[in-house]
């Protein structure tokens, strides 16, 4: 949109407005920072708030689809047809009108981006959303610069429809998550089922993120094949018109084809990636202890290196699994390997977060022996000189709570 009132402002001689454009840009740029920033430091670790959060995102997304599909085969003149009547004004009013435009067009999408940016990263590693944030602002950069050059045409009717697909997938994605997210906080009736079909979905971000590439890349295949089908015209043109069209066709098959293969490319990275990951992340060995009396006897030397560490012990004819990890400020996390929601399905550890097998729902570390969502059911524990100890009668108590 800010390239529309670029070309609209050279095309029309008035290239002396452009600073007022770059200055309503800035504005809604520091604006949505300093959004970022409140949202930043508004910490939100309920699983129901984080709910909300994601459902309002995925509800944001949605009109956003709605709007580029009503809008899009009148953007182009809507805009050009704004910016005309601030620049009939005289001296500053002109660029007054034409930087709050903008700036009003920028924040919204900013404001947008920002809780969009912030429901993902409540589901996903904050690096990888960072990255994906920065590349995908070096393409719209990209994308907008050429644009004003006149070096890519972009049809924007075609275009939205194409990112509406697209878009449709991470809305799909962001409600999805929210509805698990209310689910573990229970503030909607919530099974086990429920959480074992809607947690992998929700927790597996390469899957969507393959989906959308290679969404992408059928997208740009079927442009490729229709501006490949397009021949031109043979009548009404002369030769160096001709020569002229045919150049361009070339020039957008270039354009496609390089996206085309960048996202075959990255998929096939993903891929790799995927299987690595698949095998790195297999649940750790459960370990046999003895049962001394009404106490399971632990090393700490054996349980001191902050990963998951499972356990299993044999109370009659009963088999009880339980886990143990050490926490960032020193502390012992002990509990059962279940929960209230998800039953006896257990745990694995994937980096700092120890991961629900059931609905891969992630428990961060230091709640661990806390109540609520898909936390373990916590287990009292204490050391005594050089091992961990726990109640056997304990973890009695906290496996008839799970089948109950």
């Amino acid at each position: 949109m800010v390239g529309i009132v670029l070309v609209y402002l050279n095309r029309t001689g008035r290239s002396s407005l452009v600073r007022f454009v770059w200055v309503g840009v800035g504005l809604a740029a520091t604006l949505s920072l300093a959004v970022a920033l409140a949202l930043e430091h508004w910490q939100i670790n309920q699983e129901g708030f984080e709910g909300v959060m994601l459902l309002s995102a995925s509800v944001f997304v949605v009109t956003m689809i709605v709007w580029m599909n009503r809008v899009a085969r009148t953007l182009r003149r809507s805009i050009e047809h704004r910016v005309e009547s601030f620049t009939q004004r005289t001296g500053m009013a002109a660029g007054l009108g034409i930087s709050t435009f903008v700036f009003l067009m920028v924040v919204r999408e900013g404001a947008e981006l920002v809780l969009i940016l912030r429901a993902v990263e409540l589901s996903s590693a904050g690096l990888a959303v960072w990255i994906g944030t920065g590349l995908g602002l070096a393409v719209a950069i990209a994308v907008g610069l050429f644009f004003f050059e006149g070096t890519l045409k972009i049809p924007l009717g075609r275009f939205f429809a194409a990112t509406s697909i697209i878009l449709m997938v991470v809305a799909a994605q962001l409600a999805l998550t929210g509805l698990h997210e209310l689910s573990e906080a229970m503030w909607i009736p919530s099974s086990k089922r429920e959480m074992a079909l809607l947690g992998p979905i929700m927790r597996n971000d390469v899957f969507f993120f393959a989906v959308i590439l290679g969404l992408s890349f059928l997208l740009v295949l079927r442009e490729w094949l229709a501006v490949t089908r397009q021949q031109p015209p043979e009548q009404e043109t002369g030769d160096a018109e001709r020569r002229r069209l045919a150049w361009e066709q070339r020039k957008q098959r270039r354009w496609m084809f390089a996206a085309a293969s960048l996202f075959v490319a990255v998929l096939l990275a993903l891929a790799a990636d995927f299987v690595y990951a698949r095998a790195a992340a297999a649940p750790p060995e459960v370990q046999a202890v003895s049962a001394q009396g009404n106490q399971a006897r632990i090393p700490v030397s054996s349980v001191n290196d902050g990963n998951l560490h499972l356990f299993s012990v044999e109370l009659d004819t009963t088999s009880l699994r339980f886990l143990v990890i050490r926490k960032p400020d020193g502390s012992w996390g002990t509990a059962l390997d279940a929960c209230m929601i998800c039953g006896p399905e257990g745990y694995s550890q994937d980096g700092q977060n120890v991961i629900c097998r059931n609905c891969s729902a992630a428990i961060y570390v230091p709640s661990i022996g806390q109540g609520g969502g898909c936390n373990p059911i916590g287990v009292p524990s204490r050391v005594e000189g050089t091992e961990l100890v726990l109640d056997l009668s304990a973890l009695t108590d906290a496996a008839r709570s799970v089948s109950r």
